[in-house]
């Protein structure tokens, strides 16, 4: 266990204000200055030259970004966290609707996901389980949450093996 130590002498380690007069002696003896303008003005420089020299570094010696990002083609070796496998299986799984023309891949995966929101956003006003709670009372939302809770793990689980 660490020794913690006690401070007995309180009045060493208090800040005093030093009288407006006393200030004023110590700035013209040339022992002290204001804080402001000289610090502030001081800070102000530093910025300045640090801005300067990041600028003229970053015009001279641009960095290398790499080709133009394409949104519509992901890399093979991509992987999203664990939470976002079932919507990234959603836009793997529309590439298979390239039948119904060449936008409907790109369309259609976002699509998917909007309407799974809305479907979500939407189930409480089509459920006429009023103010029952019990699960077996509400058909209904029952059947729809399974559903959707069965394909989120299952777009999940194919996400993380695909």
């Amino acid at each position: 266990m660490a020794h913690r130590t006690e401070f007995t002498n309180k009045k060493e380690f208090e800040v005093k204000a030093i009288p407006m007069e006393e200030k004023k002696r110590l700035v013209r003896e040339g022992k002290a200055h204001w804080f402001f303008p000289h610090h502030i003005t001081e800070q102000v420089v530093i910025c300045g030259v640090v801005a300067m020299i990041l600028i003229t570094l970053s015009t001279l010696v641009p960095a290398h970004l790499g080709p133009k990002a394409d949104p519509f083609d992901t890399p093979a070796h991509i992987k999203p966290e664990w939470y976002f496998l079932a919507a990234f299986y959603s836009l793997k799984f529309a590439q298979h609707l390239e039948f119904l023309g060449s936008w409907a891949p790109k369309i259609l995966g976002i699509v998917m996901q909007g309407v799974a929101v809305t479907l979500l956003l939407v189930v409480p006003f089509i459920d006429f389980g009023g103010k029952e709670r019990r699960p077996s009372k509400r058909p209904i939302a029952m059947t729809l949450g399974a559903i959707g809770a069965g394909i989120t793990i299952l777009f999940s689980i194919l996400g993380a093996i695909s």
